[in-house]
């Protein structure tokens, strides 16, 4: 017999389904456990974990128990599933897929199966309430069971075309698919066009529906003039704003997370934590809004590994997100020369990416996760070097790793970026480097 973690290994994560017919029926026949607890469901382009870690974090810090499912994981399959802050336990993991396997009737996917296992897991150990970050599109990934007491919207941009249809007018119609009937939706979208679908959604099903720039605002407080990436003499922007919401004001916050992009993203939080307390009757005081904020983490989205020379880690995995990053990398960062490590994945504009990023760098070094749905260096390095001179292929990630530090001064600041299976295996690279006892320079290194 497999043991449970072969059994998930076997059910491949690669595929992609969208249906709610058989996560229906497996939850069915676990009782649904999905509805035994408030939720919050986050959709959107870009930001939906952000969202999600600091709507949860603010739950928590006002002394809720509170479940948090997001997608995909960095390194450990069990930060897809926590409590609280904490990651669910091996042995609790291997006990909830040995059971929820048991009533699998019909074929399931990967995510699927761990989205019925989370749901199952925040019903046992008694939430409040569960944050859940939407899969994929909306309207028909498995997340899409519950009735949300409100469902958040981030951004929408083109992705995943292939699946969700071309042009932003699909995309918006299957990420508003998250609205339930008689539901509200807050959203960060900007498009006027995107908006109005959104509008229209709501309107069929009776929803309420808010906007950020016209509903929820949020004022920066700016420590200083304009400054350039390139001045290794500065120090990072601020991140202090006051937001004006639905019914609550919150003067001079603070956004622990890194980028001015978080602002928006912690507006939206903000917005979810109001109509939790007003919907839900899950109220939340004052202090705890800025003891939450001050207490969000959420790794691999401008993550510095180190300074000295500085390593940052990005999830940015589409256009939107690389074009988000080519910001911060400009106006929250110093540093002299940009060294960027780059791999994706095949479904993603790649060539649109590159043209956002690599003009920023003064070395690319092209690298490749590993997974089959990786694009291969080759096709990388020819589009790398429409717009980046020093172009190096190294396949290898800890490798890839290995030459940026080599080549890096302390005033340089190393990138990586392009997708989260690299962000993960960089982490785990960078972990085993600074455990050795060799200094990361005297690592070897091998270009192809």
């Amino acid at each position: 017999m497999t043991t449970p973690g072969d059994y998930l290994s076997q059910l491949n994560s690669s595929i992609i389904r969208l249906g709610l017919g058989p996560v229906r029926k497996l939850l069915a026949s676990l009782h649904n456990p999905q509805n035994r607890y408030a939720s919050v469901l986050i959709g959107g382009t870009n930001g939906k974990g952000s969202i999600a870690a600091t709507t949860a974090a603010i739950m928590q810090a006002a002394g809720y128990r509170v479940g948090l499912y997001t997608s995909p994981h960095l390194i450990d399959i069990r930060e897809r599933i926590r409590v609280n802050g904490d990651m669910i336990a091996v042995n609790e993991l291997y006990g909830l897929i040995d059971e929820v396997r048991g009533q699998v009737g019909e074929e399931i996917t990967y995510f699927e199966f761990l989205t019925a296992v989370a749901f199952l897991y925040f019903y046992r150990r008694q939430v409040e309430v569960a944050i859940l970050e939407v899969g994929l599109g909306g309207r028909l990934d498995a997340t899409n069971v519950v009735i949300p007491i409100l469902s958040v919207i981030s951004n929408i941009s083109q992705e995943h075309d292939d699946y969700l249809g071309k042009g932003l007018a699909n995309i918006a119609r299957e990420k508003g698919g998250i609205i339930p009937v008689g539901g509200v939706c807050v959203t960060a979208a900007r498009q006027q066009p995107v908006r109005e679908i959104l509008a229209g959604i709501c309107l069929d099903r009776q929803a309420q529906l808010y906007q950020l720039g016209r509903d929820i605002s949020v004022r920066r407080h700016q420590d200083g003039s304009p400054r350039s990436g390139r001045d290794p003499d500065r120090g990072p922007k601020g991140q202090a704003f006051s937001y004006r919401g639905i019914k609550k004001n919150y003067p001079r916050l603070a956004c622990s997370l890194r980028g001015r992009h978080q602002v928006e993203n912690t507006a939206l939080a903000l917005a979810a934590i109001e109509l939790l307390a007003d919907r839900g009757g899950l109220p939340v005081s004052d202090a705890a809004v800025y003891r939450g904020m001050q207490n969000t983490r959420w790794e691999g989205r401008l993550e510095v590994l180190q300074s000295d020379p500085q390593i940052i880690v990005d999830g940015g995995h589409n256009p939107a997100g690389i074009a988000v990053l080519g910001r911060a990398l400009q106006e929250d960062f110093s540093y002299r020369r940009l060294i960027l490590i780059f791999g994706v994945l095949r479904d993603k504009n790649f060539q649109l990416m590159l043209k956002k990023i690599a003009p920023l760098a003064d070395m690319v070094i092209i690298t490749r996760p590993d997974t089959a749905r990786a694009v291969p260096p080759g096709e990388l390095t020819a589009a790398a070097r429409l717009y980046c001179d020093h172009v190096e292929i190294v396949a290898d990630t800890r490798q890839a790793l290995c030459m940026a530090m080599a080549v890096a001064a302390r005033e340089d600041l190393i990138c990586v970026a392009g997708s989260l299976y690299l962000v993960g295996e960089i982490k785990q690279a960078y972990t085993a480097m600074t455990r050795s006892e060799l200094p990361m320079s005297a690592l070897p290194t091998q270009t192809d």
